[in-house]
């Protein structure tokens, strides 16, 4: 193949460049859209370690979208579920890529491809690693209709968060935006799913890192516990160095509440990690829980029992 095509084209170019039809059609070659060759390669892959699964999914959603770009119009862009994911947001994806116009251009049609079309005050684009994509307020919102109202909740905790580097450190900057950003973009005139939106944004906070602290969240609030802080620095009293990141603390009653992935069980370095982190915030005077995904998703009534009773002893007092 001419080395100026790369390792994906429109065939097109490709009869330009002067390759043959039966050079097109050989096995080294796929079309994963009408119009578009590939050379075959392994599947994307992405290493272990925490949210690997969404990774690897976001790998794959951009290797197909990358292949639709060299056919896409120039006014389209990618929205939905799939902007979503290339913005490594926790979303469900299927197999069709979501493209999207400007009313009143005509939405695409090709097989595996979801054509949206959008009205211009509804949506902003901008460019992701070459592609041309809808911002992430954008995503939630057009996502309104068509999410369940949890799912909403978990996409703006995501899109909300502050993300944190080596040693703890907070990066505001790497905030992909704000609550109010969020609310502006629910009440925009002929927002479709406003109700749901607005009802998701309500329950949307700054500080829970993964959808599964989400949910955790959730659980406790919904069955009458307390709300707690999140994302929490846990410091020293005497000296105040910071001894570790708390997923939630209720501050009144010394309870931490630890929200562990996988990974905190088959990483030994972050296994050990914890033994000593939980040590320093028991010196400290807090009753860590600790809670996974068959306490929270499973088993939700059991999670939240772990956590009420920690509660109790540390003076709570349930309503009624």
């Amino acid at each position: 193949m001419p080395g100026q095509l790369g390792g994906v084209f429109p065939y097109a170019d490709a009869r330009a460049a002067g390759v043959s039809r039966a050079r097109l059609r050989s096995r080294d070659l796929e079309s994963p859209f009408r119009g578009v060759r590939r050379i075959v390669g392994e599947d994307p892959t992405a290493d272990g370690g925490p949210l690997a699964l969404d990774r690897m999914l976001r790998l794959r959603v951009l290797r197909e979208a990358r292949a639709y770009a060299t056919v896409m119009a120039p006014h389209a862009f990618f929205a939905g579920r799939t902007a979503a994911v290339l913005h490594g947001l926790p979303v469900p994806h299927g197999e069709e890529l979501e493209v999207a116009v400007l009313a009143p251009a005509r939405a695409p049609r090709r097989r595996g491809i979801r054509g949206r079309k959008v009205a211009s005050g509804l949506v902003s684009v901008r460019m992701l690693e070459g592609l041309p994509v809808a911002d992430p307020v954008s995503c939630w919102a057009m996502l309104g209709a068509e999410l369940a109202e949890r799912e909403l909740i978990r996409l703006g905790d995501a899109i909300v968060r502050v993300p944190r580097g080596p040693g703890g450190r907070r990066h505001p900057e790497l905030q992909l935006a704000t609550v109010d950003e969020l609310r502006a973009a629910a009440l925009e005139p002929h927002r479709p799913g406003r109700v749901r939106l607005l009802r998701a944004l309500a329950q949307i906070r700054v500080g829970s890192m993964s959808p599964l602290e989400t949910d955790t969240r959730l659980e406790v609030v919904g069955a009458g516990l307390p709300e707690p802080e999140l994302d929490v620095e846990i410091r020293a009293a005497s000296s105040g160095r910071l001894l570790g990141i708390a997923d939630q603390r209720f501050p009144e009653y010394r309870v931490l509440v630890e929200v562990e992935g996988d990974h905190h069980r088959t990483d030994r370095a972050q296994w050990s990690r914890d033994i000593e982190k939980l040590a320093a915030y028991a010196g400290e005077g807090y009753d860590t829980v600790r809670v996974t995904s068959a306490h929270v998703r499973t088993r939700p009534a059991r999670g939240v029992a772990l956590i009420r009773a920690a509660l109790i002893r540390g003076g709570w007092l349930p309503r009624g």
